[in-house]
């Protein structure tokens, strides 16, 4: 993408990216979250070891929903950069 003005076309694509980025970081956060709270109610946890998992799973599904929106992100100026 050049650094002069950008078109409409080009400022909807990037709204598109960024919501889509969003999104599905979200979604990926939560499916991790979801797993971890999953693993907790299969085996019984309570107390302190119900709450380390869960919060190790908060943990990770942030990093993963982190990783993906820079993930998408990053893919999508690279994209723009190379004028595709």
């Amino acid at each position: 993408m050049e650094m002069g003005r950008e078109s409409r076309w080009e400022k909807d694509a990037m709204t598109v990216e960024i919501v889509f980025a969003l999104v599905t970081a979200v979604v990926l956060a939560a499916a991790v979250f979801g797993v971890a709270l999953a693993f907790t109610l299969a085996l019984g946890l309570s107390g302190s070891a119900s709450k380390g998992v869960l919060m190790g799973g908060a943990l990770v599904g942030s990093a993963v929903g982190v990783w993906r929106l820079v993930r998408v992100l990053y893919r999508f100026d690279v994209e723009c950069r190379k004028g595709h």
